[in-house]
């Protein structure tokens, strides 16, 4: 909006109040059907009504039906009252009947949606297990963008914007993918084994056991630890004390040895200086640590898509020191029963167990 503020030499938030009308989703642009009457063609019958033809005259100038004629004369006021610029007015405001949505026509859809929109589901991880859920009943079928129009549009009427609070990320109106910030520079690792390194197994996520890594902060200097398995996108949280490297990597070996053996063989992660200590980690562990390039976050493409979801439980801004790791192995279990569009909407408990099988 600050470019579109710019344009119109006007501020943003004179803007937000009509981009938040329609949710911050562009209306499509109004237009006729090709069998519909257009303005010239008013004009041509006001003018001949003018001149005192009958409406077969108007007609065969036209090319037009008789009926054609006579109707849009008499729904406008008859010979004597009929203009153009007002039927051509009147004609877009009758057009105005939007078919109702999908969730409004099938209440037994509508109720599974907010359910599952209820339970932190995402509208597309909804429009994939419904078409898995009802193979054979297209009245259960609805898409992602349907469902966020729905949430976002309220003139539609059919799901209550607080459940908007559920999503992933929680804006008033939605916002183009193409929005962004400026990524920040990271510190030095001493001894780092670049990701141009990692076996190429690893890069197709083939096989299972290889994790990225990455620490998620909070207000007043709070953290937690993210750990994501590539092939399965199967997540473990982890609470840390503070930033410094001697307790994130205390808590991530602290955390790593209880898996079984051979689950975690290598773990990818970003050049924080919270991962100075990383051959500590790999010697207690016996797991090797490879990092990211600087300022390359989509090297590490499954853990930052995670730590997205993690911020549906934890808004930007939120005090993570009173949160315990009970209530983190409650939310990781959330996350990993929750069926991804990426596993063919199956869960990454799931994927992982038949991996390892």
């Amino acid at each position: 909006m600050v470019s579109i503020g710019r344009a119109l030499a006007t501020q943003r938030r004179c803007l937000y109040t009509v981009v938040a009308r329609a949710g911050g989703i562009a209306p499509r642009p109004r237009t006729r059907a090709d069998r519909a009457l257009r303005f010239a063609e008013r004009e041509e019958i006001s003018r001949g009504l003018a001149a005192h033809q009958s409406v077969r005259a108007i007609s065969r100038t036209l090319q037009r039906p008789p009926s054609t004629i006579s109707r849009e004369i008499a729904r406008n006021g008859g010979r004597a009252a009929y203009r153009a610029d007002a039927a051509d007015r009147a004609a877009w405001e009758r057009a105005r009947r939007p078919k109702r949505c999908r969730l409004a026509q099938h209440p037994p859809l509508r109720r599974a949606v907010a359910t599952r929109l209820a339970r932190n589901w995402s509208p597309e991880q909804i429009a994939g297990w419904l078409a898995n859920a009802y193979p054979t009943e297209p009245t259960m079928r609805v898409s992602a963008e349907t469902i966020y129009r729905s949430l976002y549009i309220q003139a539609r009427g059919v799901l209550k914007r607080e459940l908007t609070s559920h999503l992933r990320r929680r804006r008033s109106i939605r916002r183009s993918r193409l929005a962004s910030t400026e990524g920040q520079g990271r510190g030095q690792i001493i001894d780092a084994v670049s990701i141009v390194e990692r076996p190429p197994e690893v890069e197709d996520r083939a096989l299972p056991g290889h994790w990225e890594g990455d620490l998620v902060a909070g207000a007043r200097n709070s953290y937690i630890a993210t750990l994501v398995e590539r092939h399965s996108r199967f997540v473990l949280l982890v609470k840390v004390p503070g930033k410094d490297t001697a307790s994130v990597i205390t808590a991530l070996i602290r955390r790593v040895q209880h898996l079984p053996a051979g689950v975690m063989e290598s773990l990818t992660l970003d050049r924080g200086l919270e991962f100075a200590q990383h051959k500590r980690f790999t010697v207690a562990t016996d797991v090797a640590v490879y990092f990211c390039d600087p300022q390359s976050p989509w090297q590490r493409g499954s853990n930052e898509n995670t730590n997205g979801l993690l911020r549906q439980y934890f808004p930007r801004g939120t005090n993570l020191t009173p949160v315990t790791q009970r209530q983190l192995d409650r939310i990781a279990l959330q996350l990993n029963t929750r069926p991804r569009k990426t596993l063919a909407y199956r869960t990454p408990a799931e994927a992982l167990a038949e991996a390892l099988h």
